[in-house]
């Protein structure tokens, strides 16, 4: 049987890589940094999530370490069995005061949290009202409930309550959002969101994974920016970006959405816990990110010194304040022409990456630059002038 099955996926493969659409993993022969080592030599770093620079700190590299020998490599269970640690509850409860909600539980990753809070808290009776651009994993966890599903464009606020409308004869209904859009680092209208929420009665969830620890004054994510976190009910995020940059994730918000979670969500109920030396790393993490404005501040200079260099040289990014930086190559060649860009660059010593569908739509492939705060100003610049290079 596998024979005709092989020929098959031969044939998707072979067509994805006619179009210029194969994607390639780059081998890193270093740690994570702005600056890394790749097989083909050093390279400067733009396409980390990495963007408080935690990833490396020595701080968080030797709290990990000094829990990998106190605390063991890893749980070998579940958290109800014999999988909770007094690390797992600490950082539990930091998230919580950091956030600023009652409570909060850690998944393996932000995925399993999308794919494990919908299915626990609607059902057939109720309506989940998603972003046409929400994470995947988003999209995914909301299919895995039976709720009624409504899908409103990017951000727009008129069809989010055409939405919300067509919903009203839900028992509840839930507006779900990305708090940072990741292909393109738009930040979503919460304030508009959440005074349509309170308008027909819905909760708002909100998956800030690409905000919390430096979108924000305190770094709190997209609702303490946009001055709304008492109206977004529930928080998702994961530690594997700003807060260190490793794995897991979570659920936050009200207590008894919470208490539920621990005792039904399929993901924590039937994963091992997150790893001893990635609680407590993230954890200093999350204790430097509330400490310090210092690489918040740094991020935002590289930020905008990098959108206004590209500017000038021409190119066409997407508008915004996110270090989500996309720089665009549209049409129907642009996955190709991206892909090629961002293999002249990694020879000039620039790690960058073409997306191209089916990650973006078709016709809008981009590189998508990721500033961090462990760049240098001289790093952003290096980086403009390889593109600059690279496209002449």
């Amino acid at each position: 049987m596998y024979a005709a099955v092989r020929d098959q996926l031969r044939a998707t493969l072979d067509e994805i890589e006619a179009t210029g659409l194969t994607k390639h993993e780059r081998e890193l022969t270093s740690p994570q940094a702005a600056h890394v080592t790749t097989s083909t030599g050093e390279a400067l770093n733009f396409c980390a999530n990495n963007y408080l620079g935690l990833a490396g700190h020595p701080d968080v590299v030797a709290a990990a370490s000094d829990a990998l020998r106190n605390w063991g490599f890893g749980m070998a269970s579940v958290r109800f069995i014999c999988g909770t640690q007094e690390l797992h509850k600490r950082l539990e409860a930091a998230l919580t005061a950091f956030l600023g909600t009652q409570d909060t539980v850690l998944f393996a990753s932000c995925f399993d949290a999308n794919g494990g809070v919908f299915e626990v808290l609607f059902g057939e009776q109720d309506a989940v009202i998603s972003d046409e651009l929400n994470h995947a994993s988003l999209i995914d966890g909301i299919r895995l409930c039976k709720a009624s599903r409504y899908r409103y464009r990017n951000a727009d606020l008129a069809d989010l309550e055409a939405q919300l409308q067509a919903a009203s004869g839900a028992r509840r209904r839930c507006i779900v959002t990305d708090g940072v859009f990741s292909m393109d680092g738009y930040l979503a209208p919460l304030p508009g969101i959440c005074e349509l929420a309170e308008r027909y009665d819905a909760l708002v969830l909100v998956d800030d994974s690409h905000a919390v620890g430096f979108v924000g004054d305190g770094g709190r994510g997209t609702p303490e920016h946009f001055g709304v976190a008492s109206r977004v009910d529930i928080l998702t995020g994961t530690l594997g970006k700003a807060l260190g940059g490793a794995s897991g994730g979570y659920v936050s918000g009200p207590r008894e959405v919470i208490e539920l979670l621990r005792q039904r969500a399929r993901p924590y109920l039937f994963s091992n816990a997150v790893a001893p030396s990635v609680a407590a790393g993230s954890l200093r993490a999350l204790e430097l990110v509330s400490s310090s404005d210092e690489a918040r501040e740094t991020l935002r200079r590289n930020t905008t010194l990098f959108r206004s260099l590209m500017t000038d040289a021409g190119f066409e990014i997407l508008p915004g304040e996110h270090p989500i930086t996309p720089v665009m190559f549209r049409g129907e060649d642009g996955a190709r022409r991206a892909a090629e860009v961002a293999d002249r660059m990694l020879a000039e010593g620039i790690y960058v990456i073409a997306f191209s569908f089916p990650v973006v739509p078709r016709g809008q492939a981009r590189i998508r630059v990721q500033l961090s705060a462990a760049h240098t100003e001289d790093d952003v610049r290096r980086c403009v002038a390889a593109f600059v290079a690279a496209t002449s």
